[in-house]
């Protein structure tokens, strides 16, 4: 009978350290700190976008090229497409996400790398600037500013413009598509 009751006062206290360490992470998921978590966990299990806007303020989808594939070079080839606007006009993000990468190296030059829906990496390069404040870890929305169209990396001596690209499970594929698909109207704000 004592163990009895020992047993269930310790399986009592279990239970109560147990209901209170949900109570704490309950309350810990819904503050302000734990956006970046609760944004990977959205993009995590939401679907890739089946249609989105135009990351260049006042360009629209039947303005791009589709370039995806083509030759640069000898060893490689167009993992996107070439969106030309103004130097200095505002690049936004395709999609909510976080921001995973903000770089300036290589091809891309000046370049942030936002995860989206479908566990897909957006790829925006080539840009004169940043967003001021723009960080890693930082939740995005659809339409943020990341930063404002350029010549940096390798496009040094081209029109200004943003390479735009999206890379899935399997590689780089034309986001040219999906841009199409959305018949909204050119981002602005």
């Amino acid at each position: 009978m004592r163990r009895t009751a020992h047993r269930l006062r310790r399986l009592a206290w279990t239970l109560l350290w147990l209901a209170m360490l949900a109570a704490l992470l309950a309350w810990a998921w819904g503050q302000p700190f734990m956006a970046s978590p609760r944004m990977l966990w959205d993009v995590s299990r939401a679907p890739a976008p089946e249609a989105l806007p135009v990351p260049v303020d006042g360009v629209r989808a039947k303005q791009i090229a589709d370039t995806f594939g083509a030759p640069r070079g000898t060893d490689r080839t167009h993992q996107g497409v070439d969106i030309f606007a103004a130097r200095g006009t505002p690049v936004r993000s395709a999609t909510r996400g976080i921001v995973v990468a903000i770089r300036d190296s290589g091809l891309g030059g000046r370049q942030v790398w936002v995860l989206g829906p479908g566990r897909e990496r957006h790829y925006y390069a080539h840009l004169d600037d940043w967003a001021p404040d723009l960080s890693t870890g930082q939740v995005i929305r659809t339409g943020d500013v990341l930063g404002f169209v350029g010549t940096s990396g390798n496009a040094r001596g081209t029109p200004p413009h943003l390479h735009y690209g999206i890379y899935g499970r399997n590689g780089a594929y034309d986001p040219l598509p999906l841009l199409r698909a959305d018949a909204a109207p050119a981002m602005t704000r």
